[in-house]
């Protein structure tokens, strides 16, 4: 821990939470991401502009905000003034960044230890507010700001007669280990 935390309570069960568990989040994280991207790739760039316009700005609002949380969690600057970029990147370059920056987080959580994870971090917010977190509150938050964020992308595809990727968890879990289904049915 930093000589003066920055939390007045501790947060034994935010610490708790196993190395294990959150390397399947995060690769939950990368398949959804790279799912979402591929399949924005059904959507005709010139018919519906506007839209694929927007979906690309929510994305790469989640990738800024992964990229400014991975900087907190390495104790180095991020350079971003903003949680999105004044420039809207192509589907390529933002597909390939995300990629970049998803292995970089099951490489940063494949390296913490559980001491790592409950240590607690001060930062600044991009608008100035100073924050305080530790390693496991951050990587919570990255997993679920982007699953919310990609809940909203959905729906842009949905309106556009685009199914989405089924995202889930539970989906990723049994595609990754196909085993878990070997066993049948569990009695209802």
């Amino acid at each position: 821990m930093q000589p003066s935390s920055c939390l007045s309570a501790p947060t034994d069960l935010v610490a708790m939470i196993p190395l294990p568990l959150l390397e399947s989040v995060f690769g939950h994280k990368a398949w959804a991401d790279d799912a979402l991207l591929s399949r924005l790739r059904d959507v005709d760039a010139e018919a519906h502009a506007d839209a694929r316009h927007a979906a690309l700005r929510i994305l790469n609002h989640i990738h800024v905000v992964d990229r400014i949380f991975a900087a907190h969690l390495e104790g180095r600057p991020h350079g971003y003034t903003a949680t999105n970029t004044s420039e809207t990147p192509t589907l390529d370059a933002l597909h390939a960044a995300v990629r970049e920056t998803d292995q970089g987080y099951l490489a940063l959580i494949g390296a913490l230890s559980a001491d790592a994870l409950a240590e607690p971090i001060r930062f600044t917010f991009t608008d100035g507010d100073v924050g305080c977190m530790t390693r496991a509150e951050m990587l919570l938050h990255v997993a679920l700001h982007g699953s919310n964020h990609r809940g909203a992308v959905g729906r842009i595809l949905t309106q556009l007669g685009v199914a989405p990727p089924r995202d889930l968890f539970t989906g990723f879990l049994h595609r990754q280990q196909p085993q878990r289904r070997e066993a049948g049915a569990a009695p209802a």
